[in-house]
């Protein structure tokens, strides 16, 4: 057994290496008497030496690995080559905007959920922002900054960079402490501006866009039109069967399918979208044989710039039924049927299903030529993309 180097540079040292030497052979006989071999004692003291070393050196790594440094490392490795070059910019700026100096450059693996919601909760909006939306804005911006967060957290623990992802433990907090918007309130869009936009999102390119478009011209809820499936459609009747499993219920009414009848210009944007997938409408152009996400029409909204003027639910619904009620297009209870929206007496239910599909049909035909009026620019402007 090795008792380590003689250093002979001086007497003195000699002497000590001696010493050293004794000190370690006695240690060892002592082991011997107690029946345990030295060299697997030594051996032993060594890997505990090495793994205090490798974890203090994994502590420093992770010192060194602030919430800043992985947001900015993420941002470049998976935002950057996957999304627009103003999404990319965006995406990190709201995080660089937003979140304090001491949270930013805390180490990642130290950031605890109780004060990731705390920054969450203190965020702010700019003064336009303020102006404009008020509290709806800056609980969508909130919303966005916790599920970049997200991310940027599962990164780091998939790069073992810290172990916990205080993002995801704060989502329901959030739920719980943030004002909900009251049921009905979704922004739409004036009226008299929806065929200026129209005009633009018919020149707007890719299937976010003419899905938006779709919901617009059938008054459809966002999820009725994203999962929209050919077997669902008849082009030579012009008509559409929502499915009831698809279609929203009202208290303890069950949903109903909903048949939805298509203008012209509806059986056009169909027709132009046969062959891109043999189940769905509008597939998704990330995700094999999926649906558009949920974020896909919203996306379209921003790039047409009117994302902070209404929502597509309020845009594709309240701004049609605004229309019908205000220009008096049809009898009120056309204009509910259009909408789907239940008749809680059944007996009038179904005289309505019977009776209204002439007007129905005429209904959604007028909206769409109302759409497409070559006097849109009379209309105010809209900002552009």
């Amino acid at each position: 057994m090795g008792l380590g180097a003689c250093t002979r540079g001086s007497l003195a040292h000699v002497g000590a290496s001696i010493i050293a030497a004794r000190r370690q052979a006695h240690e060892a006989r002592d082991a011997v008497l107690r029946g345990q071999d030295p060299i697997e004692l030594r051996d032993a003291r060594r890997a505990a030496a090495t793994e205090v070393d490798q974890a203090r050196k994994a502590e420093l790594s992770r010192q060194r690995w602030t919430l800043c440094r992985c947001a900015r490392e993420f941002h470049e490795r998976v935002i950057e080559p996957t999304r627009t070059p103003k999404h990319a910019a965006q995406w990190i700026a709201s995080l660089e905007n937003h979140m304090p100096a001491s949270l930013w450059r805390h180490p990642i693996d130290k950031i605890e959920p109780p004060e990731l919601l705390q920054a969450l909760l203190a965020i702010k909006p700019h003064e336009r922002a303020r102006n404009l939306a008020g509290g709806a804005k800056v609980a969508e911006t909130v919303s966005r900054i916790r599920q970049r967060l997200d991310a940027v957290f599962e990164d780091a623990i998939f790069h073992r960079r810290c172990t916990k992802n205080p993002a995801a433990a704060v989502r329901r907090k959030m739920r719980e402490t943030m004002p909900r918007k009251e049921a009905g309130q979704f922004a739409a869009l004036p009226y008299k501006e929806a065929p200026a936009l129209l005009a633009r999102l018919r020149e707007a390119q890719g299937t976010a866009a003419r899905c938006l478009e779709f919901a617009v011209l059938t008054a459809a809820r966002t999820s009725e039109a994203l999962g929209a499936e050919w077997g669902e459609i008849d082009l030579e009747a012009r008509t559409w069967l929502v499915p009831a499993d698809r279609m929203k219920a009202s208290g303890k009414m069950q949903a109903e399918a909903h048949l939805v009848h298509l203008s012209s210009r509806a059986v056009d944007l169909l027709r132009g979208q046969l062959g891109q997938h043999h189940r769905l409408v509008f597939p998704s152009t990330i995700k094999e044989d999926a649906q558009q996400s949920n974020m896909a029409m919203l996306a379209a909204l921003d790039r047409l710039g009117v994302r902070d003027r209404t929502t597509v639910h309020g845009l594709c619904r309240a701004t049609f039924s605004t229309w019908a009620y205000e220009t008096a297009a049809a009898r009120p209870d056309v204009i509910e049927a259009c909408l789907a929206h239940r008749e809680g007496d059944k007996v009038k239910a179904a005289y309505n299903r019977a009776q209204f599909n002439d007007e129905r049909r005429a209904l959604i035909a007028a909206w769409a030529d109302y759409l497409r009026l070559d006097s849109a620019s009379q209309f105010a402007p809209l900002k552009a993309a």
